[in-house]
């Protein structure tokens, strides 16, 4: 009697060790991600503890004041008290490394100007504002405006502007410094102009004003600290570069009114956190500040320093941060005031 043994099962290939390594780096990423996963429910809903707000300007300045107020607006959206830091010097760039070096967990967040982007192209830092930063909710910005004294012959822009056509070189036109957003936007009108200028940069705007009311120069661009020298009547305002005409100034029209369409500089600004904060935690952040600077406190804190409300939701203000890196790297490059590349 023959005996019949069962069929053999068909031999199975070995793994290869590329695919053996592919099946471990893929338990691997999955049990990392099970323990992020589980660290993130074992940490709670954001926020945890209270959050540290840099500020790159001293205590007690229009930015400092009204940014404090929103803080006061958001915390109880948030549960959690917002402590306001201190950080000046540096032109108000301070924030960007402070950001850079924090945890990317929301806890530390810090109120940006559009100068913190401007500065690292004009200098050598150690830090990327685009890359390090995360921006959240822009908030506000300033109105600049093209200032006189108060006997200047010239009663329009236009008038500025043909008396400096017909003789080059010989404008005097005052800013708050060099590469400033009062510099920047200033040269790009010239630019387009042709205009030939002497530039003359102050250190701060009580400087500048006192030049402008004293005929030193002969005119000056500058932010709203000019209010109290126009009520006064020692200076008047012949246009400004927000996008609409202001309530305070009604009479002095737009740049862009004037036919200079991309002239809008208002030095807007927002709040950002650490590059790598979650889009959760971001969104959370956002949803608060965004409501609570629609609160009326706030709202009147602004008014209180001419400052008006200029919200950008967390992509809009992004892809804007964008755009104005690169439309001032352009200007820059013009001005000769772009820093050089590494080796170049």
């Amino acid at each position: 009697m023959t005996q019949r043994f069962p069929r053999p099962c068909p031999a199975q290939p070995l793994a290869s060790r590329r695919q053996f390594l592919g099946w471990g780096a893929g338990c691997a990423l999955g049990l990392s991600g099970l323990a992020t996963s589980a660290l993130a429910q074992a940490a709670g809903p954001f926020p945890q503890r209270p959050i540290q707000l840099i500020v790159p300007w001293p205590a007690g300045g229009a930015t400092d004041l009204t940014l404090r107020i929103l803080c006061e607006e958001a915390a109880p959206l948030l549960g959690q008290p917002i402590v306001v830091i201190n950080k000046p010097g540096a032109a108000g760039t301070q924030v960007a490394p402070l950001l850079k070096a924090a945890e990317p967990d929301g806890h530390t967040i810090g109120q940006v100007p559009i100068t913190v982007y401007r500065h690292a192209l004009m200098n050598k830092v150690p830090w990327d504002p685009v890359a390090d930063l995360s921006p959240i909710v822009q908030v506000s910005g300033t109105t600049f405006g093209v200032l006189v004294p108060a006997n200047s012959p010239w009663k329009s822009f236009n008038d500025l502007l043909a008396w400096a056509k017909a003789r080059p070189g010989e404008l005097i036109l005052g800013s708050t410094g060099i590469g400033t957003t009062a510099h920047i936007a200033t040269e790009e009108i010239l630019l387009q102009n042709n205009i030939r200028y002497v530039h003359v940069p102050y250190r701060g705007t009580a400087d500048q004003m006192i030049g402008v009311a004293g005929g030193q120069v002969m005119a000056g661009v500058n932010s709203t600290g000019f209010a109290p020298w126009v009520d006064q009547g020692k200076i008047r305002v012949l246009a400004i570069f927000s996008a609409q005409r202001s309530p305070r100034w009604p009479d002095a029209p737009t740049l862009r009114e004037l036919g200079y369409e991309q002239s809008v500089y208002t030095s807007p600004w927002g709040i950002a956190a650490p590059h790598g904060t979650p889009e959760a935690v971001v969104q959370r952040l956002h949803d608060a500040f965004a409501k609570a600077m629609q609160s009326e406190r706030h709202l009147q804190e602004l008014a209180r320093y001419d400052q008006t409300l200029d919200y950008l939701n967390t992509r809009d203000y992004r892809q804007a941060v964008l755009e104005t890196v690169e439309r001032e790297k352009r200007l820059l490059q013009r001005m000769n005031l772009l820093a050089k590349p590494p080796g170049a």
